[in-house]
């Protein structure tokens, strides 16, 4: 649930984010098994499991940080509540959602820009989710109703988020300082999300 946006006229700060993600950014995304012939409805299940483990975990220190810059509409954009849907869809109950690990090797969330960082991250997967959410449709029988929200989360309204999305990134006034360290987040989140994804056994 990764895909690239080009932007024309983009803001130094998302250049510097889409710059300095690029690679693990392509290299994650060719581990993702949703077009694996080998991914079967039971490796679907494990996947979001770890989905779940980690974004419960960051989504829950970001918000708790209190560092996000103003703008950012967390109760819209919050992904955590639509994974336990779609995990009780795909037949978990409340225990064993609970039960199911979480990642604590997360990205240090001690500045605004660090938040940047990581939401650039969280925000720029939600892109292509309409193609998984066809291609589960069809190998799976899986829709929004029953283990699938997820993957589209935001629906018809994905482009226009995205675009709210980066006029948020362009309104913040960050020296090349800050700009480093919300580069250096997104990475730790890309490389973080792979490592966990790898260490649930559930990549190529």
């Amino acid at each position: 649930m990764l895909s690239k946006a080009h932007d024309v006229g983009a803001p130094s700060l998302l250049d510097a984010l889409r710059t300095g993600t690029s690679l693990l950014h392509v290299a994650l995304e060719k581990r993702l098994p949703f077009f694996s012939e080998r991914l079967d409805a039971d490796g679907y299940r494990r996947l979001l499991q770890a989905y779940h483990g980690f974004y419960a975990p960051i989504e829950a220190a970001l918000y708790a940080s209190g560092l996000i810059p103003a703008g950012f509409d967390t109760a819209l954009r919050v992904k955590t509540p639509t994974l336990v849907s779609d995990l009780h869809g795909l037949g978990l109950d409340d225990t064993a959602i609970n039960a199911l690990p979480h990642c604590t090797a997360l990205p240090r969330l001690d500045t605004p820009a660090a938040c940047l960082g990581v939401l650039y991250v969280l925000e720029g997967a939600t892109l292509g989710g309409q193609v998984l959410r066809r291609e589960m449709s069809q190998r799976f029988g899986i829709d929004a109703t029953n283990g699938g929200a997820f993957l589209d989360v935001y629906g018809p309204e994905t482009g226009r988020r995205w675009k709210d999305f980066l006029d948020y990134l362009g309104s913040q006034a960050l020296d090349a300082e800050a700009q480093q360290r919300a580069v250096h987040a997104a990475r730790s989140t890309f490389s973080g999300f792979e490592r966990w994804l790898d260490s649930q056994e559930v990549l190529l």
